[in-house]
């Protein structure tokens, strides 16, 4: 129970720095002022825990609350004991002279100048403003500070590009965090060498402060270090120093979306709201040999690779200033380990929804200084399809070809639905949905059955919980301008000899003619020459869906999925 805090605490992957190791008395010493001494205590649980620096090593211990103070003091002051004594035995087995016993080290507690009686339980004694005695030293107990419980640099690093720390915040606000970025002096040369070396400290320099830091050619071939001290208002907890694994890397000079950047450099004034939608290719599909030798022959190995591409990404949405992002093919530690951090320090907050059986799903973001979520909706398509009620007559026509009925319940397709308000005018909701259709290029069938039972769940939540609120429908239909899924999104119906439905064959034909719930949709960024460019194919396959009557395009950028609407005259919200 009395330990080292890096082991006790996993969640703090980068390794601490902390002072180099000396005698009690060296330490106490040095400690003319208080340090903190910090205690976890919530009510309902069993445990408490009481973290502090001492003689240079973090200490970790986990108490019952039930517990008296006494029996804590005891353990400290053994535990200094039992290592004092382990010092002693060392230099006898190395032939030095050991030094004489050292007394029982007094540990004791005290608030507003009392001490607190050891009879007094944990729960109780360990208060804010209390002080712990430790021999000569004195440490400032600070309970329920705020404390990082997640603190994490990226492992790659690119000149130019915005490097996003993962951090959680216990008792604290992270908008309340102070941040300060150094360099370390000297290049940084391998891990190895640092593991042979470990307290090889060339010093550092403040090149930075802010939650995001972008690294500047001059940094490359050097560490970067950031402290952050956890805060919630006037309230500070204890500061941690984070150094990142390597140093910063050459970036790929310029990229496409840089001249893209240029028109979105400031957010959207209000009543205008920009939307993004993007596929960001999974990992688990960037690494197949498909992706490696057909889809992308042009790409290096290198550029496949998950965490260079992170920086990409992570720099381009953020370039877009968005107020709602809607991504496909979204890994799920992608989610909570790099994008959910980076984008929540531009301001975003995010919902997820993996696949069924899958490790990548859908995330949509949004603005939280613009939105507030009040509700998600999502539903997976062939579920939906035969368990609710509201589309039983598509389900009894598909129900006509077995085989076509087997193969559309066989897919996972999700559909995510997030029903946000205007901060800006409360009781005014915009419906926001967002998909990834079947991807097969002979599946035109199938996609049409998915759009049919996602329009409908659509028309079905806004009336329910969100009525007059628009539609702002993103993802990737894979559906090119002339397929049965952008006609009956645009037109409104698909009729029965459209080509579509025997895409797969004979045997999966299904012909009817398919209404949408929906009157005509608009294409906001109209049908770009390509959003998908691979080896063998280009085309547009993905779109931002918006209802004409209740939004009206500023800006549609052709090449990204990017668009920028504003509200009419008349009272309804646009999004998009």
């Amino acid at each position: 129970m009395f330990n080292l805090l890096s082991a006790a605490l996993p969640l703090l992957p980068r390794r601490l720095l902390v002072s180099s190791p000396g005698t009690l008395t060296g330490a106490c010493r040095f400690l003319c002022r208080m340090e903190p001494a910090v205690v976890r205590c919530l009510p309902g649980e069993p445990k408490l825990t009481i973290s502090f620096c001492l003689d240079g090593s973090h200490k970790h211990m986990l108490r019952d609350q039930d517990e008296t103070l006494g029996k804590v003091l005891a353990r400290i002051s053994n535990g200094i004991a039992k290592g004092q004594g382990k010092a002693k035995k060392s230099k006898k087995n190395k032939g030095q002279k050991a030094g004489v016993t050292p007394e029982q080290v007094t540990v004791k507690l005290f608030y507003e100048g009392r001490e607190v009686a050891e009879t007094v339980v944990n729960s109780e004694a360990w208060r804010n403003g209390a002080v712990l005695q430790v021999g000569g030293c004195k440490y400032a107990i600070q309970r329920n500070a705020p404390t990082l419980t997640t603190a994490e640099l990226p492992v790659s690093l690119l000149a130019g590009f915005p490097v996003c720390p993962n951090l959680e915040v216990e008792f604290g606000n992270l908008q309340d965090c102070e941040f300060t970025w150094y360099k370390e002096n000297a290049p940084f040369t391998s891990p190895e060498a640092a593991r042979d070396v470990p307290d090889k400290d060339s010093g550092w320099t403040e090149i930075g402060c802010g939650r995001v830091h972008v690294p500047s050619n001059q940094d490359i071939g050097y560490r970067l270090k950031l402290r952050c001290t956890p805060k919630d208002g006037g309230r500070s907890g204890v500061a941690k120093d984070l150094v990142s694994v390597g140093a910063v890397e050459a970036g790929p000079g310029v990229c496409t979306f840089d001249n893209r950047h240029a028109y979105t450099v400031k957010e959207a004034e209000w009543p205008a709201v920009r939307v993004v939608s993007y596929n960001i290719l999974a990992d688990v599909y960037a690494q197949t040999e498909l992706s490696k030798t057909v889809l992308y022959p042009y790409c290096a190995p290198y550029a496949l690779q998950l965490d260079y591409r992170q920086n990409l990404i992570k720099k381009e949405l953020a370039g877009y200033n968005a107020d709602i992002v809607c991504l496909q093919e979204v890994d799920k530690a992608v989610f909570a380990d790099s994008l959910t951090p980076a984008l929540d320090a531009f301001g975003l907050d995010g919902v997820f929804r993996i696949k069924e059986k899958q490790h990548e799903g859908l995330a949509t973001f949004y603005r939280r200084s613009k939105f507030q979520l009040l509700s998600c909706h999502d539903i997976v398509l062939n579920e939906a399809l035969t368990s609710d009620p509201v589309h039983a007559t598509l389900l009894e026509r598909v129900s006509a070809n077995d085989a076509l009925k087997a193969k559309i319940l066989q897919r996972s397709t999700t559909l995510q639905v997030s029903v946000l308000e205007d901060l800006n005018k409360p009781g005014r909701k915009v419906c926001v949905a967002n998909t990834h259709l079947y991807w097969h290029p002979k599946g035109g069938n199938v996609r049409l059955v998915q759009m049919g039972v996602a329009l409908q769940h659509l028309r079905h939540v806004i009336s329910e919980v969100a009525p007059d609120a628009p539609l702002v429908f993103c993802g990737d239909f894979n559906s090119t301008p002339n397929s049965g899924v952008f006609q009956l999104v645009s037109e409104a119906v698909v009729p029965l000899q459209h080509a579509d439905w025997s895409s797969s064959g004979p045997e999966e034909s299904c012909s009817m003619e398919l209404l949408s719930a929906f009157p005509p949709l608009l294409s906001a960024c109209s049908q770009p020459a390509y959003t998908n460019y691979v080896g063998g194919f280009h085309g547009c396959l993905d779109y931002i869906f918006i209802q004409p009557d209740s939004m009206q395009v500023l800006i549609g950028t052709e090449r990204h999925h990017d668009t920028q609407l504003t509200i009419p005259p008349r009272d309804y919200f646009s999004g998009a």
